[in-house]
């Protein structure tokens, strides 16, 4: 049988499907905004290197009958694009192999790639992602253990109104990953269940969750820094007077809770009986009197989210040990976070170019360029992936910390 020349259009599509198949936490998140860029370039511009992405308005409830008009309040996230890829050679002799002969080529090709976009949205999840479980960062050891980290995922979820449609997903490092599938393992009667995992290693979908297993969950290291107390009453917005911060660095990416301020549901606008979290979005050295966090604190209104200011001369509490390192593992609906991955110009052939195609698959697009090295009789394929992150409502998010 004729082999099949390695084109561009060919190796596009297989690296795409790979690609595909290699990423875990971004299968699981919106993909609604690649539109965003699509739809325009095909009127005949572009957006730019950023999208706006806007968040819908909020409103309050209006008891009686007298119209009491609110206004409208929309705020947006930005969506950074950036460029990065993967470039293979080919001798002569190669570029006339069969596409089977150079899968192995490709695998290792995409893997670098899948690697870079996993890596950096849960980068953005561990920098984003507020809500907190388990800050002791103990691995659920047991069958009680492990339906209790599941269970308590899903509840901080229902009580940040995440919807329950079947679009929720858990993303575990390897440790947490191999302490959920023994504490599971002889737990539940379906047999299909147990039987996958104990062929595959990997937990099998449940409680509600689309689970994965991915190397590249973040760490944060909480640095040497001891809480002091709240300076000053009634204070709101994204960041906080202390008492000089003690002992060292607050790192960014430490979870803080602060005193008296209960976490709303952002629909009734009613407390959760929980502590709100919230991160600390940049480092803050010894000393210092302010630190930055998100979300702001809002106590009123359509965006209220906390049920009052801080207590002032309390001490806020950072979650977690100093100087201690945790893995960011996260549990999150669909829309906490958005990839958008989408095409890019193609140049014409010709001037060095020998082939050029792109591809799109369910929201994952790749271009590959073909360009030949006549000193060294080389065909040069670059596959280039163009693609940005961002977190639009990490409230539907929860990090389950694991030493």
């Amino acid at each position: 049988m004729a082999n099949t020349l390695v084109t561009c259009s060919i190796v596009a599509k297989e690296s795409l499907a790979i690609l595909k198949n290699m990423l875990s936490f971004s299968q699981n998140v919106n993909r609604d905004w690649e539109q965003e860029f699509t739809s325009n370039m095909s009127r005949g511009y572009a957006p730019g290197s950023t999208i706006n992405i806007k968040r819908p308005p909020r409103y309050t409830y209006r008891a009686g009958r007298v119209a009491v008009p609110q206004s409208t309040v929309e705020t947006t996230v930005p969506l950074v694009l950036n460029q990065g890829g993967a470039d293979i050679n080919f001798t002569s002799f190669e570029r006339t192999l069969s596409l089977t002969k150079l899968e192995d080529k490709l695998q290792a090709a995409m893997a670098p790639v899948a690697n870079e976009i996993d890596r950096q949205g849960l980068a953005l999840a561990h920098y984003s992602t507020y809500n907190l479980l388990n800050p002791t960062g103990a691995l659920p050891t047991t069958s009680a253990l492990a339906i209790q980290a599941m269970t308590q995922m899903g509840q901080r979820l229902d009580e940040m109104a995440a919807p329950r449609d079947r679009r929720r997903a858990m993303i575990a490092n390897p440790a947490l990953n191999a302490s959920l599938v023994q504490g599971f393992g002889g737990f539940f009667n379906n047999p299909s269940k147990i039987s996958d995992q104990f062929n595959s290693g990997m937990l099998s979908d449940s409680f509600g969750f689309v689970t994965g297993m991915d190397q590249n969950v973040d760490v944060h290291t909480n640095g040497a820094a001891t809480a002091t107390n709240i300076n000053g009453a009634n204070q709101t917005g994204s960041s906080i007077t202390v008492v000089a911060v003690a002992g060292g660095t607050l790192t960014r990416g430490t979870v803080i809770t602060l005193p008296g301020v209960f976490a709303v549901n952002p629909q009734s606008r009613q407390s959760t009986g929980q502590l709100a979290n919230f991160v600390v979005t940049a480092d803050v050295a010894a000393g210092s009197t302010s630190i930055p966090i998100s979300p702001a604190i809002v106590t009123s209104g359509a965006f209220q989210n906390v049920t009052a200011s801080p207590t002032s001369g309390s001490p806020y509490v950072i979650q977690g040990s100093a100087s201690t390192s945790y893995g960011c593992n996260v549990a999150y609906h669909k829309d906490a976070f958005t990839l958008a991955m989408v095409p890019m110009w193609a140049p014409p052939g010709g001037k060095g170019v020998i082939d050029v195609a792109q591809e799109t698959m369910d929201g994952f697009t790749l271009k590959v360029t073909e360009f030949y090295d006549g000193v060294n009789d080389n065909s040069i394929m670059r596959i280039d992936v163009l693609f940005g992150w961002a977190a639009t409502y990490p409230e539907l998010s929860v990090k389950y910390y694991s030493v």
